[in-house]
This record gives C-alpha cells, sequence and structure tokens, in this order.
C-alpha cells in the first residue's frame, strides 16, 4: 500500500519549497469569487467594477482583486484571521487571503514575518479561550488550521487540536465573528473502501486517532452552527503536496492553487449554518464528491495504480493497526 511512509521529492514542505508558494494565475481561484458576485450575497460586497486589458486570471492585489475576461472585481472578505499560519496549508493560503481580505491576521504560536500587503502577524498559543479571545478580536471571519497535524497520543490530540478548536470557537462566539472555517481530514473517512465514493454527509469512519480528533473537532463545529447560530464550514484536506508523488495521489492529490481555491470557496460561499466539504484536485481516481462550489483544476497523473489493485480502505498505510499502535504505548 502506499502510504505516509513514502518519501519524494515532491512532497510539500516549507523547507523545501523556499517560501510561500505563488498564487495561481488559471481561472480557478478566480472564478470563485467572480461566480459569489454573480450568484450569492457577497454581490453586497463588491467595492468597484473596471475593465482592463487582455484576459488576465488570477487573485491579486490588497483589495481582493479577481481578474477574469479582462474585467477586473474588486470584492472585500473583510478581517480575516488565519490561525497555523506557518504550518503546511498555512503557508499556501497566506498570499490569497492577504490578497482578498481588507486585513489578512496570521496567527501561530512561533513568531513568523509579515509577508504580505494588508497582513498584520500575532504570536499567540491558543492554549486558552482568553488567548484565542486575542486571536480573533475584530475579525469577520476566521480559518482555523491550528492543531497536531498527524497521528499522535490521543491525550496530544484533545490538547492540541479538540481543546484549541473549543477555544477558537468560543472566541469567535463571544467576539461575533462571523464565520469559522475549519481545517478537517480526509482522514475522518479513512476506512470506507476504496471502491466507494464518499459524500460529505456519509458517517465518519476514522483511519487513526487524528481521524477521530477530527470527527470531534467537526462536531464542535456543527454545535456552535445550530446552537449560536455561527457560520462553519469544514475543509476535509485531501494530501497536500507540490507534486503527486505515489500511487494514492490519483485519487486524494490536492494541489496548491486548488488548495487556495476550496478555501476561498469556504469564505465566500452564501451557506449559512454548519456545512462540510472535501477539497482534492480533479483527479482521476478521486474516491470523494465535491459539493457545489469551487471546481478544482489540477489533476494527479502518469503514476502507479499499485493500490488500486485491491480494495483496501481509502486511508492506505494510516488505517494500519501499526500506524497506531506506536501511539498507545
Amino acid at each position: 500500500m502506499a502510504g505516509p511512509a513514502n518519501a519524494n521529492a515532491g512532497r510539500l514542505q516549507r523547507d523545501q519549497v523556499g517560501g510561500p508558494p505563488t498564487l495561481s494565475t488559471t481561472p480557478g481561484t478566480a472564478f470563485l469569487l467572480v461566480r459569489a458576485l454573480f450568484a450569492r450575497p457577497l454581490r453586497s460586497r463588491v467595492r468597484r467594477f473596471e475593465s482592463c486589458g487582455g484576459h488576465l486570471f488570477g487573485v491579486v492585489g490588497a483589495w481582493g482583486v479577481a481578474v477574469v475576461a479582462g474585467r477586473v472585481w474588486r470584492v472585500s472578505l473583510g478581517t480575516v484571521v488565519l490561525t497555523g499560519a506557518a504550518g503546511l496549508v498555512g503557508s499556501v493560503l497566506r498570499e490569497p487571503l492577504s490578497a482578498a481580505a481588507d486585513r489578512l491576521v496570521s496567527v501561530d504560536r512561533s513568531p513568523l514575518p509579515a509577508n504580505y500587503a494588508g497582513e498584520e502577524v500575532r504570536a499567540l498559543d491558543l492554549e486558552s479561550v482568553e488567548a484565542a479571545m486575542r486571536a480573533v478580536e475584530g475579525a469577520d471571519s476566521v480559518v482555523h488550521l491550528a492543531g497536531v497535524a498527524d497521528e499522535a497520543p490521543f491525550a496530544t490530540l484533545l490538547n492540541g487540536s479538540v481543546l484549541v478548536a473549543h477555544h477558537v470557537l468560543e472566541a469567535s462566539r463571544r467576539a461575533g465573528v462571523r464565520r469559522v472555517v475549519l481545517a478537517s481530514s480526509n482522514r475522518l473517512t479513512g476506512f470506507y473502501p476504496i471502491s466507494q465514493t464518499v459524500s460529505p454527509d456519509a458517517p465518519p469512519r476514522p483511519d487513526g486517532l487524528y481521524g477521530v480528533s477530527k470527527v470531534a473537532i467537526e462536531a464542535l463545529g456543527r454545535l456552535y452552527a445550530d446552537k449560536f447560530g455561527l457560520e462553519v464550514v469544514c475543509v476535509r484536506i485531501g494530501s497536500l503536496e507540490r507534486e503527486p508523488f505515489e500511487s494514492r495521489h490519483l485519487a486524494t492529490w490536492l494541489s496548491p492553487r486548488d488548495c487556495q481555491g476550496f478555501f476561498l470557496d469556504a469564505l465566500t460561499s452564501s451557506q449559512a449554518g454548519f456545512s462540510v466539504m472535501y477539497a482534492v484536485s480533479a483527479n482521476p481516481r478521486r474516491f470523494w464528491s465535491l459539493t457545489d462550489g469551487y471546481e478544482p483544476v489540477d489533476a494527479a497523473d502518469g503514476l502507479p495504480e499499485d493500490f488500486f489493485r485491491e480494495d483496501g480502505p481509502q486511508g492506505g498505510d494510516y488505517a494500519s493497526p501499526a500506524y497506531t499502535l506506536r501511539h498507545l504505548t
């Protein structure tokens, strides 16, 4: 089985990338903002429209500019707080969020430089609701990425992920934040068989303790949506890498620019209440269904199909007993 033990130069790690990935200039990222302008309440937030020469695509500029087919759309997301900004997903999202928001507040427990126009950084450990309040102060929306990034002892996951998510949700409720986007994971459904296409509303089948922590975080998100009226979007992230490099990625790969597109979609969607989406590129063997919204533009191909020769769990090696047993001793 393909799985987490494999290593390849395609892995997207900050020490290999040499800095945050550049924002895509393909139609995908810009499309979702313009779609929102035509069809959704976000239309009220259009600052101005103007024509420009050429046929450019992308999201650029400090005012949240989507350029599509020679027209410039300026959109305001207000103030967006990004937690876990120094991590893998955060390093992919900082540039587009700084472009689409009036102000981006990037939060991490480790100090990080402000790299983009309109970006403010805050060094905070979200170990309490009070600390989270300082993080989300003044926010219209929060993208919450901070937490334990892989399989770990369950106590570590509870303290470093589940409780932190609760702190952010409660702080957001108190601060009057409109929307919280929670980073979830495909590992929440990793025990479904490869042959089955899994929709966002399918019951959880986590492939390990990490997946269980995401079940708990999504449940907290639903509680805060149902009980307190917070808008909560859970994004089940696929295999985020610069390039696909293993057989499983024919189904699970998420490119950096598609990652940007899905999270911008989560912020601009008009859907109220609680919702869940998978974030995965347009891969030929994809086994997760996508909701209406951002349409991915990248796809994994040209890799061996060894992973698909048996109808095993979608999580691959993540679903093996050995992957969790080492954290139970």
